[in-house]
């Protein structure tokens, strides 16, 4: 199936998850991640959830590196150009939803993509090959292919990856791991 088909199918599944499940699922791909070998890993990026479109909520994975002293790493959208800015997650960074609806930092320190070790990429579902299929903006893939080429890659979805999608072209760029229930 090509992109567009399957964002409408993933989207309605996601959409029809009901809490327990979510929470159950969260649980599993939350212990795969503290299981992950950090130690050379400094700058995180993550998505701040995006509730009405239930993502895996992102709070307990924040908490779990802030712990563990690393930095978090957050974005804000600029839909003229589907690009992201990122900026330093600190304690006292003030989150504001913007006019897309998106949790975004709003007194932040800005972060080049080239100081970011770790990526965790949301995604509505991915093929064997980990090759992502999100919005439909291109805000990640732009995003990624600015990062520094050892970069790790990591998406989070609720649904195990599947054999093909039909459509993906040059300008993608492929995770290096997919965590999802296992």
């Amino acid at each position: 199936m090509i992109k567009s088909e399957l964002r409408k199918i993933y989207k309605l599944k996601r959409n029809a998850l009901i809490f327990e499940q979510i929470q159950k699922m969260q649980e599993n791909i939350y212990n795969q991640i503290y299981d992950l070998d950090i130690s050379e890993i400094n700058n995180i990026h993550i998505f701040l959830t995006l509730d009405k479109f239930k993502e895996i909520s992102t709070t307990p994975i924040i908490d779990y590196f802030r712990k563990h002293q690393k930095r978090i790493i957050v974005s804000k959208s600029d839909f003229t150009d589907n690009t992201l800015t990122h900026f330093y997650l600190e304690e006292n960074t003030e989150i504001v939803i913007s006019k897309h609806g998106i949790p975004e930092p709003k007194n932040a320190e800005s972060v080049l993509e080239t100081e970011i070790d770790l990526v965790f990429v949301p995604l509505l579902i991915s093929n064997n090959d980990n090759y992502r299929i999100g919005y439909g903006k291109g805000f990640y893939d732009r995003f990624l292919s600015k990062c520094k080429k050892d970069v790790k890659k990591i998406g989070l979805n609720f649904f195990k990856p599947i054999a093909k999608i039909d459509d993906i072209n040059a300008f993608d760029v492929p995770l290096d791991d997919v965590m999802y229930p296992k």
